[in-house]
């Protein structure tokens, strides 16, 4: 039997991680990025929409499935005033050497995080401690450094980075126009709600 659990304004997803709408504490790890390996702080992307993209290790069958899908949607972001950063538990020298042998990791603009030591994973409750590899987590987070969307899963479950993309445009409507909420399935120029007492029961 298959169950799905609809739970609404539930603020925490994991005790002791970081919640919805508080801010993300600052990080810096190593990064490979236009063939340079170099540190990178979430700081520096302040002002922007942040989207992390957690995945289990290189040299595997899913993972570059999915961020060669979310290159697709790169250009895309970055006109939302976003950046996308993939994070993973291998080292920036072997973020390397999977772009330098993979079709699809080759495509790869963004910059591949290096998380060796697990502490950034374990920040955002993807950390699979008895692996020492993360589980599959999509985060969004806004220019203020508040995080705004969270997605894990198992690690056989590939995602889509068009949901991505659709919940970053949603989120950055939400923000830019206060008062206003996104139904289901909400895209650019459709209908969004205003609540209010004369809404109820009418929907």
């Amino acid at each position: 039997m298959l169950i799905l659990l609809y739970v609404c304004d539930i603020y925490c997803y994991n005790a002791g991680m970081i919640n919805i709408n508080t801010s993300v504490p600052d990080f810096e790890l190593d990064a490979f990025i236009k063939k340079e390996i170099k540190k990178i702080k979430l700081s520096d992307y302040k002002g922007k929409w942040v989207v992390l993209i957690f995945y289990p290790a290189d040299f595997t069958f899913v993972c570059p499935t999915e961020l060669e899908d979310a290159q697709t949607f790169y250009e895309e972001v970055k006109g939302l005033g976003g950046e996308i950063m993939s994070v993973s538990t291998d080292t920036a020298f072997v973020h390397k050497a999977w772009h330098d042998h993979s079709p699809s990791i080759s495509k790869i603009q963004y910059p591949m995080l290096a998380d060796p030591t697990g502490n950034v994973s374990e920040m955002f409750g993807t950390y699979i401690e008895s692996e020492g590899l993360s589980l599959r987590g999509t985060f969004i987070i806004d220019p203020d450094g508040v995080l705004k969307t969270v997605e894990i899963h198992d690690n056989n479950i590939g995602r889509s980075a068009k949901e991505m993309v659709r919940k970053l445009q949603a989120a950055k409507f939400v923000r830019e126009h206060k008062g206003n909420v996104c139904p289901a399935n909400w895209e650019p120029g459709a209908d969004v709600l205003t609540p209010g007492i004369d809404l109820i029961g009418k929907i």
